[in-house]
């Protein structure tokens, strides 16, 4: 890729399909230079969607005879005020009736549209098309049509979205700014090897209290597998609607207090064994820690729970309904068959099996630990959310959402055939990335959410948002259009799918103005300017990071013409910290790591020239001295977003303890450490919480963007 293969070669009929469908046959590089998708692509990419594509003009004509005889479409997604309308189909010639159930209670008769459309044959009868208005007046949420023709009826879901988001009323009308960290990275000394909620709630507390943050964005924190191995990548959780418990602090689940003193023994020495083990390793070992921990935990979950504890996890049970059962006996068949459900036996491989019935009956206690892990993580979730705003915060906890899904995984299961197979989501080669990106989870299909009127995004988003203030969402260009690759092809060879991005931000939009939260979409990359003008227009705040802010002509934005609506910051996860940026550590090990295609002193060149631009704008705004040490520096960097019109303002931890060392390099597995490095100072020696809480030049970092509260 990367190259204009010419004028496509295509079969016409073929080429319709794939419109039809959302499917590209032809993009633009991140050169700007027209790239043809090759017809294996195409078609290989339809098949995942069910479609037949032996006779691509009959499967076309399948997909619209389809739809005629459907009486309501699938689902109906609207802006609220917006006049938008819907089709109804009925035998020619007989009456209908269509209402609107409203979610808060009451009903709504809809009136018809005067538009005529000549009838259809489909099968053996004559069907007419009438067209109905949604009324502009409707509240927001989730609402249900009903049509009635003489003995028929159908149903089908109408979701009303806010026309605009922006900012929670706590923060409209000043500057925030708040802290970026890797939890699991943030460990302290009664943390099992690895950051917890507890840590969380530390951080917040001192942040909030102490440095005048409104929120802390940490990563992902996803269920991942339940034994190990684990994935160390939070991006690839094994499901995006429940949580991981390896973030749980053993000693303040309330039970632990009461525990006998054989039990509460035996869950001090697990916990001694961790820290003997983990506490000088420079390495976030997930696998030892969660196996302790997991120990621990099923000893706390063994002991009594008083009555109204009982009726609280109830209560949390029945809220999550079969989607927590279908996940908790997904992690229980895992125990004992692999946490990839691809290799269990057959009959195990289908949620609604009865083979998976028996296996929840017999396995019941198990299956009943795994939920009770999940409502163990919401109460400390809700305390770390409760004691950030309680500290000062206006937002609190700001959530990350990955992508998507290990292909092995629980959601991947549990929602099967919303998924497409043998599909993978990643990304074409770009400037920072130049063989392309490979994330190795299946996408969902749109045709799928929009006949589950979807709710699979619904319930994640209500999720993700029950215990925060705020959801920064990666690759939001992903609900937009994403990158398919053919399983078994490289990342160059994929094309993109377009998803009704309309229904996916509103859903997103809805969910947060119900939350109060705001929604921080990650929009580099290679991103239609189209895109960025609808976020903006439906109120979901960009991401600004300062090296790639660059005009037309390729010099620096000037700090006034950054956007306002969106979280700016130096440097983002995918890149060193800035200490580490600044020394050009990021070249480096790209080339220690293959991943370059030109040679690494023509990138280290490259890349010091446009460094140096950037310090040369921030030089001639005043707010660098030359000979500036590095910590003087970045703090220069930073205080340069204040000038900037943007809203939120994001320090990463890592810089505000002068670690340089990469969280993440993009394009690798297992040939770096990824999501595997603890937080360090700029000895790249490992720093407790403990350390951070009193750090001076924290503390000083802080200072540079800090906003005055009213």
């Amino acid at each position: 890729m990367g190259h204009d293969r010419g004028v496509t070669t295509i079969p016409a009929d073929l080429l319709e399909l794939a419109h039809a469908y959302g499917v590209a046959t032809e993009f633009h590089d991140w050169r700007g230079r027209r790239v043809d998708v090759p017809e294996q692509t195409v078609s290989t990419v339809l098949a995942a969607m069910d479609v037949d594509v032996a006779d691509p003009a009959r499967a076309l004509a399948a997909r619209e005879e389809a739809r005629w005889a459907r009486m309501l479409p699938p689902s109906v997604v609207v802006v609220s005020g917006e006049a938008r309308s819907f089709r109804v189909h009925v035998t020619d010639g007989d009456p209908v009736e269509v209402s609107v159930d409203l979610e808060a209670g009451g009903r709504r008769d809809l009136t018809q549209v005067d538009r005529w459309v000549p009838p259809r044959r489909v099968g053996n009868r004559s069907v007419g098309e009438a067209t109905f208005a949604v009324p502009t007046d409707l509240p927001l949420g989730y609402h249900r049509i009903r049509a009635c023709s003489g003995p028929v009826t159908a149903e089908a879901v109408l979701i009303v979205t806010p026309a605009w988001l922006g900012l929670p009323e706590s923060v409209r009308h000043r500057r925030s700014w708040g802290l970026a960290a890797q939890l699991y990275s943030v460990r302290s000394r009664q943390s099992w090897g690895v950051g917890d909620l507890v840590d969380l709630t530390d951080l917040a507390v001192w942040s909030g209290a102490e440095l005048g943050a409104d929120y802390v964005l940490v990563n992902p924190l996803h269920a991942a597998e339940p034994v190990a191995p684990l994935e160390p990548s939070p991006y690839l959780p094994t499901s995006r609607r429940f949580f991981n418990p390896l973030y749980v602090r053993v000693e303040r689940v309330v039970e632990y207090a009461a525990l006998p003193a054989a039990a509460r023994a035996t869950v001090e020495a697990l916990a001694a064994d961790v820290h003997a083990r983990l506490d000088d390793v420079d390495v976030i070992d997930r696998d030892t820690a969660w196996t302790a921990k997991r120990a621990a935990l099923q000893i706390v979950h063994a002991a009594p729970r008083s009555a109204g504890r009982e009726k609280d996890l109830a209560a949390f049970r029945a809220r999550h309904g079969q989607a927590l059962r279908d996940f908790a006996t997904w992690s229980a068949i895992a125990q004992e068959h692999g946490n990839d459900y691809r290799s269990w036996p057959a009959e195990l491989q289908d949620v609604d099996s009865p083979a998976v019935a028996a296996y929840a009956a017999a396995h019941a206690r198990e299956i009943a630990f795994e939920a009770w892990l999940q409502w163990v993580v919401d109460e400390q979730l809700q305390l770390a959310q409760a004691k950030a705003v309680g500290a000062g915060m206006a937002l609190g906890t700001m959530h990350d959402l990955a992508v998507g899904v290990h292909p092995g995984g629980a959601d991947a299961w549990r929602l099967r055939s919303t998924y497409a197979s043998r599909i993978q989501v990643g990304a074409p080669p770009d400037p920072f990335n130049q063989i392309g990106q490979d994330w190795s989870q299946p996408p969902w299909r749109p045709d799928r959410l929009e006949e589950l009127g979807y709710a699979p995004f619904r319930d994640l988003i209500a999720a993700v948002l029950r215990h925060a203030g705020g959801v920064r969402v990666d690759h939001i260009i992903g609900l937009f259009r994403l990158w398919w690759i053919p399983e078994g092809r490289p990342p160059s060879e994929g094309t993109y799918v377009r998803y009704d991005h309309e229904a996916m931000i509103g859903v997103l939009a809805l969910e947060a103005l119900r939350a109060g939260a705001v929604v921080v979409g990650e929009d580099l990359g290679v991103v239609e300017p189209s895109a960025r003008d609808y976020l903006r227009s439906r109120g979901i705040l960009g991401t600004s990071i300062l090296w790639f802010e660059r005009d037309g002509d390729g010099e620096p934005l000037a700090a006034e013409r950054w956007r306002e609506l969106c979280l700016a910051s130096v440097t983002t996860h995918d890149l060193p910290p800035s200490a580490g940026y600044l020394a050009g550590d990021h070249v480096r090990l790209r080339d220690r790591l293959g991943l370059l295609e030109r040679s690494v002193e023509d990138e280290l060149a490259a890349d010091d020239e446009e460094r140096e631009s950037w310090l040369g704008e921030v030089r001639r705004r005043g707010l660098l001295p030359d000979g500036a040490d590095t910590e003087a520096t970045v703090e220069a960097l930073h205080r340069y977003l204040t000038l900037t019109p943007a809203k939120l303002l994001c320090v990463s931890l890592a810089d505000a303890v002068g670690d340089r060392r990469t969280q993440n390099q993009p394009g690798t597995t297992d040939e770096y450490p990824n999501w595997r490095v603890p937080l360090s100072g700029p000895d790249s020696a490992p720093l407790l919480l403990e350390d951070v809480l009193t750090s001076q030049r924290a503390a000083r970092l802080a200072r540079s963007v800090a906003v005055p509260r009213d």
